[in-house]
């Protein structure tokens, strides 16, 4: 007979891991909402940016897909480097006007989320994730 011992300590670690996760995957999932909530504003504000509605659906479905994936912790290495880029891109196509003090600052804060992007892509998402439950499900039916 086969014997499983579940090692289920929550470790301080793990909170903290949980706590960034759900912190960076907040502000994406939020402005999804808010984008899809008022889509014809977000169309007409997008549009006089030059950013057509096959753009603007890819932008919604990038901040809510990857922000649950990052918050739930499901495809997260993914999701992140997703939202790294698209970081990196927005702070380069959008906030380049560094003689307007709010432009620099938004281009800041887009390089600092990207950079929690790429170290959340590198260590994953850790032993409270729904990927680390789906595993340990797994194993112990093995």
């Amino acid at each position: 007979m086969k014997t499983i011992q579940s090692t289920s300590k929550v470790r301080l670690a793990d909170l903290i891991q949980l706590t960034g996760r759900l912190l960076l995957a907040l502000i994406f999932v939020h402005e999804g909402l808010v984008l899809t909530v008022n889509f014809g504003g977000t169309v007409k504000g997008m549009a006089s940016l030059g950013i057509g509605l096959p753009i603007v659906l890819a932008i919604i479905a990038l901040q809510l897909g990857a922000g649950l994936s990052i918050g739930l912790g499901v495809l997260t290495r993914i999701g992140a480097v997703a939202l790294g880029l698209f970081c990196l891109a927005t702070a380069a196509l959008f906030h380049t006007n560094f003689a307007d003090q709010n432009e620099l600052l938004h281009f800041e804060k887009d390089l600092a989320i990207a950079g929690g992007m790429f170290t959340l892509a590198a260590v994953g998402a850790g032993a409270l994730s729904l990927d680390r439950f789906v595993q340990r499900l797994y194993k112990s039916r093995a």
